[in-house]
């Protein structure tokens, strides 16, 4: 399994391996090679070339080569219905996937804007909108990807970390196996499904003043529920610095995607048990990032504590209005 995001490993890439992989594109000569430090599963450079600014990213061994396709071909496929992603470029034999530094690697299209560091209501709303978009975008492309990382692959993962959970909080190892058994016997079988980007983090999606103007890092997007998306992103953008839940923000996000892709009640019913999957989701794999870490990482693995109080949050949930749902 691709577990979290533990460190920020670079490919060195030499003037002459970088001019040599430059001669297969229509891009102009290459200028400079700056490496981008929040890549933390594949190493991702900032490419300036005569004819602009692109992305040079190197797959690392935490992306499955296999998958490659499914990630560039999703890409493209967005980018073509009018979702502001990056856009795989390809080469002038048509292949966008190559190779550099004797790994995959490929190079896209830059995209202008920043990552909100303060979260405020109306990035909120923006998400909401540019996520439904992205799902209904997604309909009918071609291939499949299973998500490595939904219900059916956390217990390995609390494999990796149970005899040491107790270290992070007590009794924790305990919480965990009770939440896996409570959500397996209820996690639900047939909801809308398709597409889903499903690490729709802040750091992964940009704004230009108040507008959407990009969605990243799409190398863990699989098939999956829609509304296991819209979880994953009440636990990502609607809690405040102090781990209280912002209901304003929840209730923006989650209508402003309706009106582009309305969901229906069953979808609506279930947001609480998604939501605590998608806690225990993070949760476990940043369990395992931090029992697990490397001497030198560059990368300070995120503190999994603040996942089991969403979790718990999302566990006292008594109906829709705790989202701002009517």
């Amino acid at each position: 399994h691709h577990l979290g995001r533990l460190m920020a490993v670079y490919t060195e890439v030499s003037d002459s391996q970088l001019a040599a992989f430059m001669d297969q594109y229509d891009l102009g000569d290459p200028l400079g090679l700056m490496p981008i430090a929040e890549g933390v599963e594949n190493s991702n450079y900032r490419l300036a070339t005569s004819t602009g600014t692109y992305i040079l990213t190197i797959y690392e061994k935490r992306v499955d080569r296999e998958d490659l396709p499914f990630f560039l071909g999703l890409m493209e496929h967005l980018s073509a219905g009018g979702i502001p992603c990056p856009l795989p470029i390809q080469g002038r034999d048509g292949e966008a996937l190559r190779e550099l530094s004797g790994k995959a690697a490929a190079i896209i299209t830059f995209l202008d804007g920043a990552w909100p560091r303060k979260i405020k209501p109306v990035h909120c709303r923006g998400l909401g909108a540019a996520m439904a978009q992205m799902h209904l975008a997604g309909a009918d492309f071609a291939l499949s990807r299973p998500n490595s990382l939904s219900m059916t692959g956390w217990r390995e993962v609390f494999q990796t970390v149970q005899s040491r959970a107790d270290e992070v909080a007590p009794g924790l190892a305990a919480e965990i196996a009770r939440e896996l058994d409570f959500i397996e016997a209820n996690w639900p079988k047939d909801l809308p499904a398709g597409v889903i980007h499903a690490d729709l983090f802040p750091d992964n999606v940009f704004f230009k003043g108040d507008g959407l103007s990009g969605i990243i890092d799409f190398y863990f997007a699989c098939n999956d529920f829609f509304a296991y998306d819209l979880a994953i992103c009440l636990n990502a953008w609607c809690f405040e610095p102090d781990r209280s839940f912002n209901v304003t923000k929840a209730k923006l996000m989650l209508s402003s995607y309706r009106k582009v892709r309305p969901f229906s009640e069953t979808e609506v019913a279930n947001l609480p048990l998604l939501a605590r999957g998608a806690a225990l989701r993070f949760l476990l794999t940043r369990l395992h990032d931090w029992l697990h870490q490397v001497d030198g990482a560059l990368v300070k693995p995120k503190d999994p504590a603040e996942y089991l109080q969403k979790l718990r949050f999302h566990r006292d949930v008594t109906g829709p209005a705790d989202y701002g749902l009517d």
